[in-house]
């Protein structure tokens, strides 16, 4: 069982990314789902946290990063896993989990996964593209799949899984002036680590989850 071993949440913050905000015209269903269809030549900025816990064999896995619906805008559906987890317990994240033979395409994983860790229909989810790997510091190859999600929507968490179930505002995630940066020193001297975090209301939503998003910002701007 790997363990956390420094404490996100009290390191100093370095830098804000301070980018402009994604426009808002681009924060619509119909924008994304185009966006996708015809995506433009980008380039990801976070692609691996690299190795925390010493060499790693990465297994692959997926993610759904689902984008609500709701009268105000857009909102992105978030989870805090359970903290008995193996990995990354307590922290903010986007359902999913790993690769099982049975899964066909990465987007079969992320739709199983969340029906089972959140119990959202599968036909209450429109795929509409995919975002880079991201290889994870715990040993995971991660495809972030984005979904447009319609509401009404029943959620009904895994408690082994899932201690809870929010959204944040599309708008506010994807605004540089709130993508912090933050470092840590290697404890075996190699340097410090740099990694996003995005602070929302009382959940700190950091590491993967940042970096992931952190790409779907550079993707929306392009």
């Amino acid at each position: 069982m790997s363990k956390l071993i420094f404490d996100p949440e009290q390191l100093p913050v370095i830098s804000i990314a301070n980018e402009e905000a994604v426009p808002s015209s681009r924060l619509s269903t119909d924008w994304l789902r185009d966006r996708f269809f015809q995506p433009p030549v980008w380039t990801p900025e976070v692609q691996t946290e690299g190795p925390l816990f010493g060499e790693l064999t990465f297994r692959p896995a997926s993610v759904l990063i689902p984008l609500v619906s709701r009268e105000e805008g857009l909102h992105v559906l978030l989870t805090q896993r359970a903290t008995g987890l193996h990995h990354h317990a307590g922290q903010i994240s986007f359902p999913g989990g790993r690769y099982e033979p049975a899964d066909v395409t990465p987007v079969e994983t992320a739709i199983r996964e969340t029906e089972e860790e959140i119990g959202l229909d599968r036909q209450r989810i429109e795929v509409i593209g995919m975002l880079p790997e991201y290889k994870t510091g715990t040993g995971y190859q991660v495809t972030p799949v984005v979904s447009l999600v319609t509401p009404p929507f029943e959620v009904r968490t895994d408690p082994g899984e899932v201690a809870a179930v929010f959204e944040v505002p599309l708008h506010f995630l994807m605004d540089g002036r709130h993508h912090q940066r933050r470092a840590f020193q290697m404890p075996d001297g190699s340097g410090q680590r740099i990694f996003y975090a995005m602070p929302y209301q009382q959940h700190f939503i950091w590491g993967a989850t940042a970096g992931m998003l952190r790409n779907l910002f550079h993707f929306l701007r392009a």
